[in-house]
Formats: structure tokens, sequence, C-alpha cells
């Protein structure tokens, strides 16, 4: 089968034909969306370690992932959150499409718990000295904040997580044929296996001083 002609005939491209193929939400899908962070949100987001934030600019869309101790994440009120941005690879790709969309969109996950908490608004960056502050570990502020207003939050059903049994399946660890961050660099390079694991041992090694 040729590419372009992957479901071609089956298109969906109207609201109305998207309408006929699934049923309206439930009133409590509806119902559970709120402008502000909830104090089940609350709790939420202080046990999270762990969130996925998409941005989208002039480059196009990014969806970057972002963790640290559980309540990394402040919320400040109920219509601000504050996430520290620590020190990645200097991509910054999400960062570039604030600068130019102030549009965000955020899920928030516990490991071990299905549902998931999703947040929808603007942010802005900032380099606020007092507001970095917030966030010092080991002494050392992060390079930048983003200061997130809330404009929608809701619960997300677990059914996902269940299907996919994400949290079951990790406890029996890395899965055979995962490829490695030492595999990925060795693709990359042109390296062999002995490059990849070369590159795995001195990631490990390097990655604990550089994560603040």
């Amino acid at each position: 089968m040729a590419k372009a002609a992957i479901g071609e005939d089956f298109k969906v491209t109207t609201l109305e034909a998207l309408a006929a193929i699934y049923k309206p939400p439930q009133a409590n899908a509806l119902r559970k969306v709120t402008n502000h962070v909830t104090e089940p949100g609350r709790a939420f987001i202080a046990a999270s370690p762990f969130l996925v934030l998409a941005t989208v600019g002039e480059g196009g869309l990014d969806c970057s992932p972002k963790g640290d101790h559980p309540g990394f994440v402040q919320v400040f009120d109920t219509r601000t959150l504050l996430i520290p941005d620590r020190p990645g690879n200097n991509r910054i790709d999400g960062m570039r499409n604030l600068v130019v969309n102030p549009q965000i969109g955020i899920i928030f996950m516990i490991p071990g718990a299905n549902e998931t908490y999703r947040v929808n608004g603007t942010a802005t960056i900032s380099t606020d000295p007092a507001l970095l502050s917030r966030f010092l570990i080991n002494a050392k502020p992060p390079r930048a904040a983003l200061v997130v207003t809330v404009e929608e939050a809701y619960s997300h059903c677990p059914k996902a997580l269940v299907r996919s049994n994400l949290w079951q399946a990790a406890v029996v660890g890395r899965p055979q044929g995962a490829p490695s961050h030492g595999q990925f660099a060795a693709y990359r390079d042109g390296g062999d296996d002995a490059y990849a694991r070369k590159y795995d041992a001195e990631y490990a090694a390097r990655i604990p001083k550089e994560l603040y």
C-alpha cells in the first residue's frame, strides 16, 4: 500500500463526519472541567513527579517530559502554577514556542495511579530571582520558571493507562529490546554496539552531576 493511499478513502474531514463516529460526551466529562485547580487537583499535582508539557509555535509542535521529586510543580494559587526548568539539552523547543505563542497543555502523572490530571492555559517564562529561589535544590536555582495561567483543569479517566498496563509493566524492569540512550546515539553517530555500551556507561556516570 502506497503511503499516500493509507486511509484516503475513509479520511474524516468535517466535524459532522466526526460526530457520526463518536457519541456525544457524557455529562460528567463536561461538568468536571473547571477554570481553576480544585482541591483534589492540588493534591494530585503535589503527588506528581512527572508531567508532559505541550506547546506550539512557528516551528511547529513540541511535547516535552518534565520531572523531579513529587511537588516540584507549585500551585501558587488556584489559577496559577509554577514550573521550574531544570538543566537539559538546551534545545529549548518548548521555550521557543512559548515566546511566540503562550498556549500550553500539561498532563500530570503519578506512578501507580491510572488517573491523570490535565491543565490547559497560557504560560510565560520568568527569571525573577525571587521566583527561582522557591525552587532551590543543592542551593542551585533553575535557570528559569514557567508561570502558568490555568484556563481549564480536569481529571482524565484511567482507561488509557489501564489498557497499556503502564505501571504494572514497569515493575519487571526495562523491557528487552527497548533501545537505550546509547543505542540511539550509536545510530546517530554511526557507532556499533560497543559504542552504545560505552556511551550508556559514561552517561550513567555523568547524569547525577547534571540534574541540577
